[in-house]
């Protein structure tokens, strides 16, 4: 089986008046971006009027949420917002749900938060019932990707592994996990080995598909540098637990020359299978070069 090709995504997080909304996704498109995405966080962009704008800003980009919280929505409203999404993007959009983990927001919103348990029921219910309505000819709106728009879904537990293996097109790792207690969604990143564990779990309950789903991963920073060490010194404060040369190999972070960083991105895709990356928007730039190599390799 050939190794599909890489795709890019850029999560802009940071809101902005229109021109200079549509400014920086022009920006993503000439930069070479395969994707522009929002995120579902209170006190940044709406995401559905953002990636209707990144649209019109755009000609060749997807636009996706990178991911919507689904404890925010109601999924007879959520699939109106998709199917009318998808319309004005003509068929530019890729719909990526997670549980939620910010609990400030929740409380915040008036919202319950609710266990774990209870937000991955919530997701598989709003996933089912989108999936329900937007696969039904007489559903209206009517969205113009058929048979329905593609599904991400942002996952790391078990259950959320085995919710993803079932429905998604698009299984996505962001290589941390909450820290117990946080209230604010911090997280924790995970080791390289512990995202072994994790990719192959998700292999696992998704042995018997028919089509493989593309393999995601979010990556937390990006600096093209000469000193890798100097780079991620700043970021040992919030790794306490690992040395330098722990930190360097986790898979969220690259750093190194733009030499090193494609062969550390050829051997993830190697390794776990990541064809898909997403930067965050402070990382735009600096990654562009990094996906030029990639691509004229």
């Amino acid at each position: 089986m050939s190794t599909p090709p890489f795709r890019f995504g850029v999560n802009l997080t940071a809101s902005a008046p229109a021109a200079e909304w549509s400014a920086k996704c022009l920006r993503a498109e000439e930069l070479g971006y395969d994707v522009i995405l929002v995120p579902d966080h209170l006190g940044t962009v709406a995401p559905f009027p953002a990636l209707v704008a990144a649209a019109r800003a755009t000609r060749r980009p997807r636009v996706g949420t990178f991911v919507l919280n689904a404890g925010f929505w109601n999924p007879a409203l959520l699939a109106r917002e998709v199917a009318t999404t998808d319309a004005l993007t003509d068929g530019r959009l890729e719909l990526g749900l997670g549980t939620g983990y910010v609990r400030a927001e929740h409380d915040a919103a008036g919202l319950p938060f609710g266990s774990p348990g209870e937000r991955v029921d919530h997701l598989r219910r709003t996933v089912e019932e989108l999936q329900r309505l937007l696969r039904d000819e007489e559903y209206r709106p009517r969205p113009v990707q058929r048979p329905g728009v593609p599904l991400l879904i942002g996952a790391n537990g078990d259950r959320m592994l085995e919710l993803t293996a079932r429905h998604a097109d698009i299984a996505a790792f962001t290589g941390g996990r909450t820290v117990p207690g946080s209230t604010t969604g911090q997280l924790a990143p995970i080791t390289a080995e512990e995202l072994d564990e994790r990719v192959a779990r998700y292999r696992a309950s998704a042995a018997d598909r028919e089509k493989p789903a593309e393999l995601n991963l979010l990556i937390q920073l990006v600096a093209v540098t000469g000193d890798r060490e100097a780079a991620v010194r700043p970021l040992l404060e919030r790794v306490p637990h690992l040395t330098a040369g722990q930190a360097l190999d986790l898979p969220l972070f690259l750093m190194g020359t733009l030499e090193e960083i494609t062969a550390q991105v050829r051997a993830q895709r190697e390794r776990y299978g990541f064809t898909y990356l997403t930067v965050l928007e402070p990382s735009m730039e600096a990654f562009a070069p990094v996906m030029r190599a990639l691509r004229d390799a």
